[in-house]
């Protein structure tokens, strides 16, 4: 089986000595776009910063085609953070300008495309847009790489369902058959109609790992309700009251 990514009991502690991850078993395959699902608190952002080698796992180990996380790896993996990390000063034509100069493999044509076809102007500085579309144009760089890896986190959360429905279709359109995409949500509806398999994570734990059509299939629901069922908070002592 050819491997995109590999983990084996991969675990990451904190100060407090509680897990963000326990024991981390995965074998995820190119050509597919993964849903992490999980609550808030569940590991998803510590999961995916190890991939991207900004964290170093507690015990155990992760692979990237086969290879141990770290410079070699980084240069396979694109990576899109839960919150924007250019300076306001910044226009559009510097953030290409600078994936164009740190990445080989940035396709400066292609994000240009996507830019014209949003009217996010190249001369357009970061301050004066709106969190709709500073969320655009990181999605378009982060995408427009020939990477092996996209690992997205909550790219849809806080945005307005047009920037939702755009940002779905620039994942799909934007990876190949030989690289794969995961993305970090709570907002399963959302994405599920992009999703080719699911991981559900709960406090740092894999709970269930599939194909999202075994799912519906194997339950008769959605994922979304299959999620809903398995992060049911029931307060302590009982049920809700009616």
């Amino acid at each position: 089986m050819n491997l995109l990514v590999s983990c084996s009991g991969l675990s990451k502690s904190y100060r407090s000595g509680i897990p963000a991850l326990d024991k981390v078993d995965l074998k995820l395959t190119p050509g597919k776009i993964i849903g992490l699902l999980g609550p808030n608190g569940s590991g998803k952002t510590t999961f995916i910063k190890i991939l991207a080698g900004l964290l170093r796992p507690t015990a155990g180990e992760a692979q990237i085609d086969g290879k141990d996380i770290g410079p070699e790896t980084k240069a396979l993996v694109s990576y899109l953070p839960d919150r924007m990390y250019y300076a306001g000063w910044m226009k559009t034509k510097d953030l290409v300008d600078l994936f164009a100069d740190f990445y080989a493999d940035f396709r400066r044509e292609r994000a240009e495309a996507m830019c014209h076809a949003l009217g996010i102007a190249m001369d357009m500085k970061i301050k004066t847009m709106s969190k709709g579309t500073k969320e655009k144009l990181q999605l378009i760089l982060v995408m427009s790489r020939e990477a092996r890896l996209f690992l997205l986190d909550e790219p849809i959360a806080g945005v307005d369902p047009a920037a939702r429905e755009f940002i779905l279709r620039t994942i799909l359109s934007n990876y190949s058959p030989e690289s794969s995409v995961l993305i970090s949500t709570h907002l399963i509806s959302d994405v599920e109609p992009v999703l080719d398999e699911a991981i559900f994570l709960k406090e740092g734990r894999v709970v269930r790992y599939d194909s999202v059509d075994n799912i519906r299939q194997a339950e008769g629901k959605s994922v979304d309700e299959v999620f809903r069922e398995i992060f049911r908070m029931i307060p302590m002592g009982g049920e809700w009251p009616c």
